[in-house]
């Protein structure tokens, strides 16, 4: 396989910038992650033509408007992480409920409106749209738009790395990261630039 699996994150949200976790709960994008998926524009020109998918939640959807990517076609299983009963709480906040060494990638989420989902939920998802975009990138390379912490961990199942290694793969708002092979091993070959790097 020569082509590439781009990954974008989607621009600041008001609960991204403030830290908070942000799953299925559809907030839009701020002016600021509206200015920056504009930004992305001129790092995907290589990519204007290929395949994208993209997330149901607007603001991935925004910001692959934004960017210039049209014709994308929603992805469901690009949705971000189910967070449960953690969903739009900091860090520390979910520290204080559940332990002062608490990580979402090595300690989970505990049900709440919704019933959160696992990491390996999660992976399991990443590896879906892994298994559709792969035939695709026999003629193409393929864009996906989605989010932070589905995004790291679909590049951890790319990688065949354990789920888990998500944890050390940074990611930010409206950022461009390409996955690929190099003598049929999986790698990356660019990780989380963003337009003003």
């Amino acid at each position: 396989m020569t082509h590439q699996l781009v990954l974008i994150r989607h621009g600041q949200t008001e609960w991204a910038r403030d830290g908070r976790h942000t799953g299925r709960t559809d907030v839009p994008l701020t002016p600021t992650g509206e200015q920056q998926a504009r930004d992305l524009a001129p790092l995907l020109e290589p990519y204007r033509g290929c395949p994208v998918l993209v997330s149901p939640l607007q603001r991935a959807s925004r910001t692959a408007e934004l960017a210039g990517l049209g014709d994308a076609v929603v992805e469901p299983e690009l949705v971000e992480w189910d967070y449960g009963a953690y969903e739009g709480l900091t860090t520390p906040e979910i520290r204080e409920l559940a332990g002062p060494s608490w990580t979402v990638f090595a300690d989970g989420v505990v049900p709440g409106d919704s019933p959160g989902e696992s990491l390996e939920d999660v992976a399991r998802r990443a590896r879906a749209v892994l298994g559709r975009v792969r035939p695709l990138m026999t003629d193409s390379d393929v864009v996906l738009v989605g989010h932070g912490h589905q995004l790291r961990i679909l590049a951890s199942c790319w990688l065949e790395a354990p789920p888990a290694f998500g944890a050390r793969l940074l990611l930010s708002p409206a950022s461009l990261s390409v996955l690929g092979e190099q003598h049929d091993v999986p790698a990356i070959v660019g990780w989380n630039v963003a337009a003003q790097d």
